[in-house]
């Protein structure tokens, strides 16, 4: 269970402790995500334009309203 200490200056040495346990990703690895996050967000609106433009035509042509 995490101490109640009031010091500020205890709390930054706990962070700074905190922060040497961390597994930091390599360079390679935060390229290699930021790639694929990116790739993702570009798929993911292409599809969401695509199911639009077909629900606007179904709509279209069904209500025979819109554009």
């Amino acid at each position: 269970m995490a101490s109640k200490t009031k010091n500020p200056f205890t709390f930054l040495q706990q962070v700074r402790a905190e922060t040497r346990k961390v597994t930091w990703p390599s360079r390679r690895e935060t390229m290699i995500s930021t790639v694929m996050v990116v790739a993702m967000a570009f798929l993911a609106a292409i599809f969401f334009f695509l199911s639009d433009q077909v629900l606007a035509l179904a709509v279209e042509f069904i209500l025979g309203i819109g554009r």
